[in-house]
């Protein structure tokens, strides 16, 4: 059964909401993350070994109402307004498909997508370098970063889904969601 639990497809996805209510305004980034109808299960951040991305259009016709979804979910929420917020998950494949990589989530306020993204996906790869052994730098930026993870041939694709938002001008709930599916068929 075990092997059985291991997912063999991953989609990414992202959503908005805003609205009065908190969690009205979570709903509404689900809907629009296409994943609303699922009971999802958070489950932390791996990657699993074998397993394929593929795009979030074939992912959602993986899923059914009601099914429970496991799901690696970065979420964020304000009603300040026009506060910048974000949600992020990073992703680090390594070359070797039979090793595990990592995903990352990573949420902020003030920081644009494309920082929010860069951020979770240089944690994902940090992750990953980290248990591959490869040597690098902690303090260099993470264009250094990735030249290196790319030049030990043990790290072959990074990247980010991040959703971004500005607080609603009017004081309403404003919520962000970036998540990874995962798909066991």
């Amino acid at each position: 059964m075990a092997k059985d639990m291991v997912p063999k497809r991953i989609f990414l996805t992202k959503g908005v909401g805003k609205h009065r209510e908190r969690l009205t305004s979570f709903e509404l980034a689900l809907r629009d993350a296409g994943i609303a109808a699922q009971n999802l299960v958070r489950v932390s951040s791996i990657f699993p070994p074998n397993c394929k991305m593929i795009s979030r259009k074939e992912g959602l016709q993986y899923l059914d109402p009601g099914q429970v979804t496991f799901a690696v979910v970065a979420e964020n929420s304000t009603r300040e307004p026009h506060r910048l917020l974000a949600s992020s998950i990073g992703v680090a494949i390594p070359a070797d498909r039979n090793v595990y990589g990592y995903l990352s989530e990573h949420h902020s306020f003030g920081e644009t997508e494309d920082a929010a993204g860069d951020y979770a996906e240089e944690l994902a790869a940090e992750m990953l370098a980290t248990t591959l052994d490869v040597e690098f730098d902690p303090d260099k930026s993470w264009d250094e970063k990735k030249q290196i993870y790319r030049l030990s041939n043990k790290i072959v694709r990074t990247m980010n889904m991040t959703q971004s938002a500005v607080g609603d001008k009017k004081g309403r709930w404003t919520t962000v969601i970036a998540a990874a599916i995962l798909i066991f068929e």
